[in-house]
């Protein structure tokens, strides 16, 4: 088997995937006009699909190298699209939930797969840091082709008509299915389990290193920014910019592709300077972002707005905190995971997914009740309190992932 089809197999889930789950924001959108919900109501679909993904990570990461990487992935796949087809149909809140909680559980399987994945095909941490932000980076433009995908279904006419998308991701994910099913994985890749109790208590033996317990808060803090704003800047667009819906959607689209190209650019990057620094550095600019660009965006008078032209150059300046914040996780995960035994991988991996996921939640919870009672031109500057507790964790980090490499380095050349 070649290492660049498994690449391209798990190029194509993640990018399924990114359209499925970032959809997110546009449903609870969706749903305060089409389903009457208001935006704390709305907020629980975040917990819809991230708490399934916690769940379904932390009950079976460890097994997943005995039913095998490849199955793991197919069923995923599966589900999803026969959930695609249900939200068609049923076309309510109600159903949007079960949506996303399949899709949760289906990215579970999907992650903790691929995180373990790149750790076989990878020689170094190098290669693994490229690896995964290049995967991070595809799953950012599966992202921001879903704020044009959705929109270019939608027709102000017709409420309804938004739900045909859901016939085309289905599609997309029955051909990613075929694809990945005539994809042969060799002994090598697929690592069986050696003991199923043995292996879930290493997951319990991780989370009691100061490294990890380091690691999954740093984790939890990022993707608490990054779901936060992700999922609720179209209604930002929405009731601050006083943008039309379509355009509120599309604009959304700029962060992630300020993400994508973040997570591409840093695959580069950290080739050839430390990833402290690169991080470092971008979640200082992030910070600066949020307290120099975003007010002079929530003061901004639009008039008219009919197309993404008509927006002053302004408007599109807060989105960009994306290419800043993009690197953080990617490089988090792989220098951690580049830090452990290979045969620890899919543990912390299950981790990783966990705390993401319950992260996620948190911040879409939080920000629906900011942007509910603080008001939202408000709610985006409390993320300047898990930054500053990233920017920390940074260097805590470095310090214990640095004795870790040694020691495996040690390990490694007396083996």
């Amino acid at each position: 088997m070649k290492n660049s089809t498994v690449k391209l197999a798990m190029y194509l889930n993640y990018f399924v995937f990114a359209i499925l789950l970032n959809s997110v924001g546009i449903v609870i959108l969706k749903a305060q006009k089409n389903y009457g919900v208001d935006e704390l109501q709305a907020s629980v679909l975040e917990a819809y699909k991230d708490l399934p993904i916690a769940i379904v990570s932390f009950l079976i990461a460890s097994f997943l190298p005995r039913l095998g990487y490849k199955k793991a992935m197919l069923i995923g796949l599966g589900l999803v699209s026969i959930a695609c087809i249900t939200m068609y149909f049923g076309n309510s809140f109600e159903t949007a939930k079960i949506l996303f909680a399949t899709v949760g559980v289906s990215f579970a399987l999907i992650k903790v797969s691929v995180y373990s994945l790149i750790g076989t095909i990878t020689r170094n941490q190098q290669e693994h840091n490229s690896l995964m932000s290049s995967i991070e980076g595809v799953f950012m433009i599966g992202i921001a082709l879903a704020y044009f995908l959705f929109p270019a279904f939608n027709s102000d006419g017709n409420p309804d008509s938004w739900l045909n998308v859901y016939w085309l991701l289905a599609a997309i994910s029955l051909l990613s299915f075929a694809f990945l099913f005539f994809t042969k994985f060799d002994n090598q890749t697929e690592i069986p389990g050696v003991d199923l109790i043995d292996d879930f208590k290493q997951m319990f033996k991780l989370f009691a290193k100061l490294l990890t317990i380091v690691f999954v808060i740093s984790a939890f803090l990022f993707v608490m920014i990054e779901q936060g704003i992700m999922s609720w800047l179209p209604t930002f667009n929405s009731k601050v910019l006083h943008l039309p819906e379509n355009i509120s959607i599309m604009m959304a689209s700029i962060l992630a592709i300020s993400l994508a190209v973040g997570r591409l650019l840093a695959g580069v990057i950290t080739k050839r300077v430390s990833w402290i620094w690169v991080l470092s550095v971008c979640i200082i600019a992030a910070m600066l972002i949020v307290i120099f660009v975003l007010p002079k965006t929530v003061g901004l008078e639009v008039k008219d707005i009919n197309s993404l032209s008509d927006i002053p150059l302004i408007g599109f300046a807060f989105p960009l905190v994306g290419l800043f914040i993009a690197p953080i996780y990617p490089l988090l995960n792989s220098v951690v995971l580049s830090a452990l035994p290979q045969k620890l991988h899919s543990s912390m991996t299950g981790l990783i997914v966990v705390f993401s996921a319950l992260g996620g939640t948190l911040g879409s919870r939080v920000i629906g009740y900011l942007f509910k009672n603080e008001g939202p031109q408000n709610a985006f500057y409390y993320t300047l309190i898990p930054m500053s507790l990233l920017l920390i964790s940074f260097f805590v980090l470095k310090k214990l992932t640095a004795s870790n490499v040694v020691k495996l380095e040690v390990k490694n050349d007396n083996a």
